[in-house]
């Protein structure tokens, strides 16, 4: 690439990066899981929400159960192997139509995972969980964010008088039969041992059926720091770092949004980055099976490096 082509700034060409290198992309390789974001309003405001959830924040307006029907009749239609549905938001629990959106869910027998603080709305629908629970059994997993396996730490992430209500609400969820797991961070000098030594603890004072050895029910995410400066993706750096472009989230992952001002949901390239009209792939699950360019910082930090992913 000419020198006077070059990007002024990281992360601002989804093709080359600002040394001129050529960026990485990561195509889609199944559609395995398709997210639905519920909505950005939520009873907490925590201090690092991806993407600033708060009991104000309605940037991502209320998904309507109509509107998950058609990208689940697309699937149908298309036969795209999806095995599973997401819902994140915001809290799931806050739409008004979300048990309705996930009944049907589980009816077309897809397997329904459901990220929940488990506070107070998501108590306020126990009799219709405990019916999901008796007709579906594990096809429904609940999964609980606890920041941390002490209080200070959790509270210092999701505010006082937090730790109380979602502890609570995980017992509920565990005495009575739920597959759950629980979403974690690690403090910055916290090691992975450490951290899962910690919750098997807290898990064992608490009674919760959670085995903390387990990577798929107790999912941990690296406190990451978005001041710090994070290197760009480069297409090289697949064999640097010894990492499969398939296994990054977006190789089997899209979600669908509904911005607010916006007529109808667009389908986003990944949970983290659904403002970014660079991340906007489409309207329909057939438009958004297009590559994505690794052209954000959440794409390096949280993906790539971190090794994160947000399915269970």
């Amino acid at each position: 690439m000419e020198a006077d082509a070059l990007p002024e700034e990281k992360f601002s060409d989804p093709v080359w990066t600002a040394k001129g290198e050529r960026r990485a992309s990561v195509p889609l390789t199944a559609l395995e899981t398709l997210w639905f974001n519920t909505g950005t309003l939520c009873n907490l405001a925590c201090i690092n929400c991806y993407i600033e959830s708060s009991p104000t924040n309605d940037a991502l307006v209320y998904i309507s159960r109509d509107h998950v029907t058609r990208y689940l009749d697309e699937i149908a239609e298309k036969a795209i192997a999806t095995k599973e549905i997401g819902y994140t938001g915001g809290e799931p629990f806050m739409n008004p139509e979300f048990v309705a959106i996930l009944t049907d869910t589980l009816e077309r027998g897809f397997e329904a995972l459901v990220l929940s603080n488990a506070m107070k709305p998501m108590r306020r629908r126990e009799a219709a969980l405990l019916d999901l629970r008796e007709r579906f059994g594990d096809k429904l997993t609940i999964r609980v964010s606890l920041d941390h396996y002490t209080k200070a730490a959790h509270e210092a992430e999701r505010g006082a008088r937090s730790w109380e209500p979602g502890t609570e609400g995980l017992k509920w969820l565990s005495n009575n039969g739920f597959s759950i797991a629980v979403a974690g961070r690690m403090l910055p000098n916290e090691t992975m041992d450490q951290a899962r030594d910690g919750y098997a603890t807290l898990f064992a004072e608490l009674g919760i059926g959670i085995d903390a050895s387990d990577p798929m029910r107790l999912v941990l995410f690296p406190e990451m720091d978005e001041a710090k400066d994070i290197a760009e993706i480069t297409t090289e750096c697949w064999g640097i770092l010894n990492q499969n472009p398939a296994d990054i989230m977006c190789a089997t992952s899209r979600m669908v949004v509904h911005r607010k001002g916006e007529a109808e949901p667009r389908v986003a390239a990944c949970t983290l980055i659904p403002y970014d009209g660079g991340f906007d792939m489409g309207s329909t699950l057939e438009e958004a099976s297009q590559d994505v360019s690794l052209n954000h910082p959440h794409c390096a930090r949280f993906c790539v490096l971190g090794g994160a992913s947000c399915s269970a």
